[in-house]
């Protein structure tokens, strides 16, 4: 819409100076419709970003496939890739295992996860002090997951063969305080 200024002769001031007024004047080449219905149905053109306006068609496609995601078909891999040498990757066994509860005081924290853990290579004992040392990188590396299926896919992308150690549960039978006290003879101690 564009603004035009009209000078009223109507509106008089005590000054007898002319007034000025501001009406709005429509530009546009639609042609003006009492009926609701066909306004509606008429589009706008559609809007552009000003940042996409003045690059070509092939940068507008480029971007739009930069924006989707890449789907790989074959396993992925990533040793290769990875820099870590061969030697650490061909003959490697990981262990997939569930870490036993902690027997200090912190009950239930952080038993309901996931470690792998590499098996050990060659070490070599310090004469002088008697202490072991290695050149593995990955002997004391533990890794948490939140489950056993995160885990085997890490393994199976670093080209590590695993295998994977279920956790054992024992059967808890109830106790009570009151057996050590009962009167039969298996527990009752003799004095004779």
């Amino acid at each position: 819409m564009a603004s035009v200024m009209l000078r009223s002769t109507s509106l008089l001031t005590k000054n007898s100076g002319a007034a000025w007024l501001v009406s709005n004047i429509s530009t546009s080449s639609s042609k003006l419709s009492d009926d609701i219905k066909v306004k509606a149905a008429q589009k706008e053109a559609p809007l552009l970003k000003h940042d996409l306006a003045l690059i070509n068609p092939g940068e507008v496609e480029h971007r739009r496939r930069l924006q989707g995601y890449i789907t790989v078909t074959t396993p992925e891999v990533i040793s290769p890739i990875s820099g870590i040498p061969e030697e650490h990757i061909k003959e490697r066994r990981v262990r997939i295992y569930q870490p036993p509860r902690n027997c200090m005081q912190s009950g239930t924290d952080n038993i309901n996860v996931w470690e792998i853990d590499f098996d050990t290579r060659e070490r070599w004992e310090n004469p002088l002090m008697g202490w072991t040392s290695t050149g593995d990188p990955h002997s004391n590396l533990k890794v948490q997951f939140n489950n056993k299926d995160e885990a085997i896919v890490y393994c199976e992308k670093n080209g590590w063969k695993w295998f994977l150690q279920e956790k054992t549960t024992k059967q808890m039978k109830p106790k009570s305080y009151g057996v050590n006290f009962s009167w039969n003879k298996r527990t009752r101690a003799s004095t004779k």
